[in-house]
């Protein structure tokens, strides 16, 4: 049996940020600038997605002059549906945690 884990925070990030610009392809170095984040983490991070089929990837087409063409990202349905579920999970545990606070602070006084 497969052991689903959850995804890591740099992970989140790395979604997160493809969604916030869903229409466009993003190249690795410019997430590992956005999310500060080193490319030992990221590109790693890409290629899971990819490999699971969260991301797709592809070559830029005409590079500039001078410089080698890169990869390019962008969500796949899946991975926007992902996204959507990490969004989900994350209102729920808010409105949880805040339900929790206000409760804990009407017992107190």
């Amino acid at each position: 049996m497969k052991r689903l884990r959850s995804p890591s925070p740099q992970t989140i990030a790395v979604l997160f940020a493809l969604a916030g610009r869903a229409s466009e392809q993003r190249h690795g170095y410019d997430l590992c600038r956005v999310l500060d984040l080193r490319a030992g983490t990221v590109y790693p991070i890409l290629r899971r997605l990819d490999e699971r089929g969260f991301v797709e990837t592809q070559w830029e087409q005409d590079p500039p002059q001078g410089r080698p063409a890169r990869h390019l990202y962008r969500l796949t349905p899946t991975g926007q549906d992902l996204v959507s579920e990490l969004r989900e999970q994350a209102a729920a545990v808010r409105t949880s945690t805040a339900g929790s606070a206000r409760q804990a602070l009407g017992s107190v006084g």
